[in-house]
């Protein structure tokens, strides 16, 4: 497994990424059948340490986790016991509910476009001004079931998740809800 650990204005001794290492990849080998790589964030909030750990499993899927604590030791640890967690937790479902997958997720490309905010005009007898494009990018779009695309949310921590539905290959979208339910849009099954 490829570890990429960096320091956002913090520097990483060979102390800390050797015990990164050893640490996290213990836990990987005990619940991760074949992850890619792992990529591990020390940054500094105001007092707090934190990292932050993103690691790419073969199958498609990523687990985030992040931990604060006053030292930087004890801020990996908190994230450890998260990721820990995490996996532990999902290694049911991956081996109970998607055995039937034999490779791996495939994605295809979508474009990811950000806006500038509209300014209202000054003068109200105008037209009001319309949206700019500031950014454009390519996004990965995963090719997923539902149970799958539940599961990479919950695993990524993100608040919505983008997929094509293996089901009828159409576009999907799961999100978290305010009441902290998971909700599921998708347009191809309106009756």
């Amino acid at each position: 497994m490829r570890y990429q650990i960096t320091g956002k204005h913090i520097d990483i001794g060979e102390a800390l990424q050797t015990h990164v290492k050893s640490e996290l990849g213990e836990i990987v080998e005990k619940y991760a059948q074949r992850p890619t790589d792992a990529s591990i964030t020390f940054s500094k909030s105001g007092h707090e340490h934190v990292c932050e750990v993103v690691i790419h499993l073969s199958t498609g899927l990523n687990a985030h986790a992040k931990g604060h604590a006053a030292e930087i030791y004890a801020a990996f640890e908190a994230c450890r016991e998260k990721m820990d967690k995490q996996l532990r937790r999902y290694k049911r479902r991956l081996r109970n509910h998607h055995s039937h997958r034999t490779e791996p997720v495939e994605y295809g490309l979508g474009a990811s476009y950000i806006l500038a905010p509209t300014q209202e005009p000054e003068d109200t007898d105008t037209t009001p001004v319309s949206h700019v494009i500031i950014a454009e990018m390519e996004a990965k779009i995963p090719a997923l079931t539902v149970g799958e695309a539940v599961m990479q949310l919950e695993l990524s921590g993100q608040k919505f998740l983008v997929f094509r539905n293996l089901g009828h290959g159409g576009v999907n979208v799961v999100y978290v809800r305010d009441d902290a339910n998971i909700g599921w849009i998708d347009p191809t099954n309106d009756k």
